[in-house]
């Protein structure tokens, strides 16, 4: 097992001490959350009893294989909690997330959640975030044009030479779990992370972006000097 996989596994076992029995969970998606979900699925057999809303077709397929029930969000309403993984955090718990194209649905289950929990390997938290491209999901029609209004939006924030660059696979736009497509901003550091959300969200054809904002109730980061909690502050 690597370093960083230690670590994203230490992060995720911390996780579970936010979890009591009865609770209702939003489940993240990425390799982070697939060891939460490993170790979750642990407890459960040892007789915890949570339910579960997934982040994604994925997580919902692994959450299923592990034993974990699941249900739909409107079915469950708000949230007890929801434990994530994130592509950026900073000491505010800004985030930037979507690495895995599943940000809408993580958005919408964080927001649905009383706590959101990040959990992480050490390499994710940065001074300032920016160094990792901001997905933003826009509607597949005329996305061209929409990726002229970001580049626009960016300019009046003084993010010169913006270029957006649309997600592929296998040759092909990436589709996300809601038939959206992603365009991937590199930004670069992030002046004023709130502000920037403000303006992509907006937009004529934008579904949701990146940024997680105001969200985050703590931060679990593992390292090689063990595991920490950052809470907001």
């Amino acid at each position: 097992m690597s370093d960083s996989t230690s670590q994203k596994r230490a992060a995720a076992a911390r996780a579970l001490d936010f979890v009591q029995n009865g609770m209702k969970l939003g489940l993240g998606t990425g390799t982070t959350a697939d060891l939460f979900l490993e170790l979750l699925a642990e407890r459960i057999r040892a007789g915890l009893a949570i339910v579960g809303t997934p982040t994604s077709e994925r997580t919902a397929e692994k959450a299923g294989a592990l034993g974990i029930p699941i249900q739909e969000l409107d079915a469950l309403g708000t949230l007890d909690l929801a434990v994530d993984g994130a592509d950026e955090a900073d000491a505010n718990l800004n985030l930037i997330k979507g690495g895995g194209g599943a940000l809408l649905r993580e958005k919408i289950v964080a927001a649905s959640a009383r706590r959101l929990v990040i959990i992480a390997d050490e390499s994710k938290l940065v001074p300032r975030l920016g160094a990792f491209a901001v997905p933003v999901e826009v509607i597949a029609f005329g996305h061209g044009t929409t990726r002229t209004r970001i580049v626009a939006a960016a300019e009046k924030l003084g993010y010169r030479n913006l270029a957006p660059m649309l997600r592929t696979k296998e040759g092909r736009p990436f589709r996300t779990d809601s038939g959206n497509v992603i365009y991937d901003c590199p930004f670069g550091v992030i002046a004023d992370v709130p502000a920037l959300a403000a303006a992509l969200s907006p937009i004529t054809g934008v579904v949701e972006h990146g940024l997680f904002v105001n969200m985050a109730s703590a931060l679990i980061i593992a390292g090689a000097d063990g595991v920490k909690v950052i809470t907001r502050k």
